[in-house]
């Protein structure tokens, strides 16, 4: 997992969390949103736009990636989850996607595809009424 600064963090908020817990979710603030500035992190740009892809909707139109961790009844285990998951999502976007190479079907594979073609359509042309000449 690549190592981020800490200045990149604009706010972490602790909010009530669904699910189990009992008494505890109606009392403590156990959920963490983490706002990520992603400009800080000074990614290289093919980084940048293969993270505004994979963040989706979590990114917003000022360039902070938000990520809610409520998957654990403490603060601190969700606080780590969250960062875990900035962090994996981070190594995603700054791995680079292989180049593309062009290709093109060679002559005789054209040609091989033409006499296919030419033969289905005299099969189908035998499929016709037939008439009493």
């Amino acid at each position: 997992m690549a190592e981020w600064p800490e200045e990149a963090i604009v706010e972490e908020k602790f909010l009530a969390a669904s699910g189990p817990g009992g008494q505890n979710v109606n009392k403590v603030a156990t959920a963490v949103q983490l706002r990520v500035n992603v400009f800080a992190l000074g990614l290289p740009i093919y980084a940048y736009q293969q993270l505004k892809t994979l963040a989706g909707t979590r990114m917003t139109a000022a360039g902070e990636l938000v990520i809610t961790a409520r998957k654990f009844r403490t603060q601190e285990a969700n606080r780590a989850d969250a960062r875990a998951r900035v962090g994996e999502l981070l190594d995603k976007a700054m791995e680079r996607q292989a180049r593309r190479v062009k290709t093109k079907p060679s002559k005789a594979a054209k040609a091989r595809r033409v006499d296919e073609k030419k033969g289905r359509s005299a099969v189908k042309a035998g499929r016709g009424r037939v008439s009493l000449d």
